[in-house]
């Protein structure tokens, strides 16, 4: 039965200078897991590792890359000083992965061997708890894995495809499943791209357990700008993590602790969390690293292949300039203090040590993006917001003769010209049966809608269109779409409470649109949509086949804010076809989840002081229930309890009091529904 209860929704910003968070960012909760304190380490003494580049397996253009489990040192201590081991997986024997270098034009095999089995060639187990309540996917034995390149302008069969998941020895497989060998056509310009594991409801796993690398892909243009390059040219993953004390990798759950269960209780092995935070930052695979460079221009690969982390970048007394992002060169150089790199995104700047200010100095990366961004946690000044060391001791090897461009490209990217679709997509967030947040995707018209629903984005092959995508969350959101590349057109303010889902003419815009900042003008495969905004984007969609398009915070990829698009006509099996019929899992209805989530809430004043007004109404008599959760499901305040009148209005004043946290869930609960949204509160 579909049940339409009440509506409610709720954005809270509180105040407070001093507070530390009872989301536990750092997750300091966790006292029973003898998690490894991030205080106990010390930093910037291991060096940078730089990942090799991997060379053919045979001839110049085939590799074969095992998956596979083996210990390795991440920079980590225990009290004594001996070095800590943690089991991680990795493409050929390596976390990170190694640097795939390819050429434009030069078309590259990849045979991505599972060969995640024990010494007797048995199937492991997975380093973490499986989520049972996802759609996923579901083996009956061996870890499903499946390599997407990101960003990669990629052949269907070959792009990594969630449902094309596969066993060690392939022995089961996805039902998008189509060939053991990949082929990468690299009929791109020059840029960053980097692989990963994307197999459907398990990915932010995989890739916590380390399988990422970058794939550099090169032309001849790019060459001949002498830009710095060798042993100057340094690719950098950010990623953050937990550990215990033993150094094993920790991946927390929480949602077992949540008290009164809503209408099922829940597995003890779910995993699925709002958003996933570390506490101990590592770039390519070591903890707070450090490099020592010379007084010289180096050209820094940045990429973020965190969880849920957003970063913004700052180096004391050092310019980036940027010349590069997901999909290629720049028009000209952007002069930047401070960098902003959401999950998934690429950044390639060039940074010049040689002032002689720095001289002798030790320069530290450091991170003031909060947690969830924008309106999150500010990070810890010494843990989380700091990345890396710069050293500037080494001697000058011999002249610098890299330079700056003025000019990146040949010609200036040309726009793609005029659109044949214009699509209305928006980024959701409601509840699931089991009182989880759950984050979807959907459109204008339809509303809310699973990764399994029928498709509803349709290009036809070599169409260009313009997709709107409105952010109706709390949070930003990277959107990711494959196989192409796309141009920002501009973003603009809505009204976000206005919104009705499933009514496209509820969409009031605000203001003007913005175009996008000189860093986003270039071509982008992932980009961050901020809260109250729509981005509107451009593409064109020139291979055939099944991809899909997601946030790439990886826990809201995995939880439903992932859906497939068709490119070309869609094959008749698929037309108005609900996929959700091929999986048992049985999960709560769009209408049971969005319950028409922002018509009747007043909170005033918003942001609070000490006090705020919490105003909902409920559409039976019933009794209610007001709770105030941690993000690990602690009730830390209940508001209000007792009889509530249908279509009356209630007010609750709510009082701070000893609140200490920046993340909260606020929770309605009836004996015939419920409804949360997300608290948040800002220093």
């Amino acid at each position: 039965m579909i049940r339409k209860l009440f509506s409610f929704s709720l954005f809270l910003i509180l105040i407070s200078p001093s507070m530390t968070s009872l989301f536990a960012q750092e997750y300091e909760t966790y006292e029973e897991h003898n998690l490894l304190d991030p205080l106990s380490q010390t930093k910037f003494v291991n060096e940078l590792p730089i990942p090799e580049v991997l060379q053919p397996t045979s001839g110049e253009t085939y590799y074969e890359v095992p998956i596979t489990q083996f210990e390795q040192h991440l920079g980590l201590f225990d009290e004594s000083g001996k070095a800590l081991m943690t089991t991680v997986w990795g493409y050929n024997g390596s976390y990170p992965g190694p640097t795939i270098e390819a050429y434009k034009d030069v078309p590259i095999t990849v045979r991505w061997e599972n060969n995640l089995t024990d010494k007797d060639g048995f199937p492991l187990i997975h380093l973490f708890s499986i989520d049972p309540t996802l759609h996923r996917a579901d083996p009956d034995k061996g870890i499903p894995v499946v390599t997407h390149l990101h960003g990669g302008h990629t052949e269907v069969a070959s792009d990594g495809h969630p449902q094309a998941w596969y066993t060690p020895y392939f022995e089961e497989k996805g039902e998008h499943f189509v060939k053991e060998n990949y082929e990468y056509a690299n009929d791109q310009e020059a840029t960053t791209l980097w692989y990963h594991d994307h197999a459907l409801g398990v990915t932010r796993l995989n890739v916590y357990a380390g399988l990422a690398g970058f794939y550099l892909l090169r032309d001849a243009w790019e060459s001949s700008l002498n830009l710095p390059s060798g042993e100057y040219e340094v690719p950098l993953v950010i990623q953050d993590r937990l550990f215990l004390e033993n150094g094993d990798l920790f991946y927390p759950s929480g949602i077992d602790e949540l008290e009164d269960p809503l209408e099922k209780p829940l597995p003890s092995d779910v995993t699925v969390l709002p958003e996933m935070f570390g506490n101990i930052i590592l770039v390519n695979g070591k903890a707070w690293p450090y490099l020592e460079v010379e007084p010289r221009k180096y050209r820094l690969r940045l990429l973020n292949g965190s969880d849920s982390r957003f970063y913004e970048l700052f180096l004391p007394g050092i310019n980036f300039y940027q010349i590069g992002s997901d999909g290629g060169l720049l028009n000209s150089p952007v002069r930047q203090n401070r960098l902003t790199i959401g999950p998934g995104e690429r950044l390639d700047v060039i940074v010049d040590f040689s002032d002689p200010q720095v001289s002798g100095q030790t320069l530290i990366m450091k991170n003031t993006a909060r947690s969830p961004y924008p309106f999150g946690d500010t990070p810890k000044a010494n843990t989380t917001g700091q990345i890396m060391a710069f050293k500037v001791t080494k001697a000058l090897a011999g002249p610098d003769t890299s330079v700056i461009p003025l000019n990146l490209r040949p010609s200036p990217i040309n726009d793609l010209g005029e659109s044949t679709e214009t699509r209305k997509l928006v980024l959701f967030e409601g509840t699931d049966e089991y009182g989880r947040l759950k984050p979807m995707l959907g459109t204008a018209q339809d509303g809310p809608l699973e990764y399994m629903d029928e498709i509803t984005e349709n290009p036809m092959l070599n169409a260009v269109e313009e997709w709107e995508i409105y952010n109706t969350t709390a949070d930003a959101h990277p959107i990711h779409l494959h196989l192409v590349h796309f141009q920002v057109i501009n973003t603009q303010k809505f009204n976000v409470k206005q919104y009705v889902p499933k009514d496209e003419n509820s969409i009031q815009l605000l203001g003007q649109p913005k175009p996008p900042s000189p860093e986003n003008a270039g071509w982008k495969d992932t980009f961050i949509v901020y809260p109250g905004e729509v981005a509107r984007v451009k593409a064109k969609f020139d291979k055939e086949g099944f991809y899909v398009w997601h946030c790439h915070i990886l826990s809201h990829e995995d939880y439903e804010m992932m859906r497939p698009f068709y490119v070309g006509e869609m094959p008749l099996e698929l037309v108005n076809k609900d996929l959700s019929s091929e999986t048992d899992l049985s999960l709560t209805t769009k209408e049971e989840s969005f319950s028409e989530l922002y018509s009747s809430l007043k909170i005033a004043p918003n942001p609070m002081g000490d006090y705020t007004r919490i105003q909902f109404s409920v559409e039976d008599n019933t009794e209610a229930v007001l709770r105030i959760y941690d993000f690990m499901g602690r009730v830390v305040a209940t508001p209000f309890t007792g009889k509530v009148r249908a279509g009356e209005i209630y007010q609750v004043l709510f009082k701070r009091e000893s609140l200490a946290g920046n993340i909260y869930i606020c929770k309605i609960e009836t004996a015939n529904g419920n409804s949360v949204e997300k608290m948040i509160i800002a220093d």
